[in-house]
């Protein structure tokens, strides 16, 4: 596929993945197809730090929670929400963002006024397509993989809801922050990933 989006301004933003779990290769394959974009795969404190966005991708949750913890890679990332660098989580990655959890006591970065139900939509079996409208992010029909999801059930003041599906919020907005329970880097469509690089300009 060739380069599709051209980025307005000077220079490249470097647009990392946390690449400690997950759906890391297939974010960066996506970012490397847009013009203006350096993909960097951030494994560390330093380069974190260096970054003018991440990408939290799908994967276990409880697993890059502890990961993140362990490598010293939490206090960097508070710092670039600090900072106002935006930052998006994929499935497992709304989980770590969300400040409250359904069911569970542990809450990882903290860093989205969202309350989060895990895999809400059941199992690894129970994974699905179907396509949503979105019209903040696109005029057109937008393909949503969710593998094991998670959704929204409550957000706070400051949060935009992008989308619903089936009247649950699959996707969200609050300021710096994006959080989606599919999987953009599983399709063809870089509707998000623009819509998540305006958050930069």
């Amino acid at each position: 596929m060739k380069k599709i989006y051209m980025l307005q301004g000077d220079g490249n933003l470097r647009v990392g993945v946390l690449a400690i779990q997950g759906s890391v290769r297939e974010h960066i394959e996506k970012l490397n197809l847009i013009d203006g974009v350096e993909a960097v795969l951030a494994k560390d404190k330093n380069t974190l730090l260096s970054l003018d966005a991440l990408i939290i991708p799908g994967g276990e949750s409880t697993a890059i929670g502890k990961m993140i913890v362990d490598f010293g890679l939490k206090e960097a990332i508070l710092k670039l929400n600090e900072r106002k660098i935006p930052i998006w989580g994929t499935c497992a990655g709304m989980i770590l963002m969300a400040k409250y959890i359904v069911n569970d006591d542990k809450v990882h970065l903290g860093i989205m006024d969202i309350s989060v139900k895990r895999n809400a939509y059941g199992s690894q079996l129970d994974s699905f397509k179907t396509k949503l409208m979105i019209p903040a992010v696109s005029n057109n029909e937008i393909e949503a993989v969710f593998i094991r999801a998670p959704y929204i059930e409550n957000v706070g003041n400051g949060v935009r809801i992008l989308a619903k599906h089936q009247g649950k919020i699959v996707a969200a907005q609050q300021d710096n922050l994006l959080a989606t329970s599919f999987h953009p880097e599983l399709t063809d469509d870089l509707s998000f990933y623009k819509y998540f690089l305006r958050l930069n300009s």
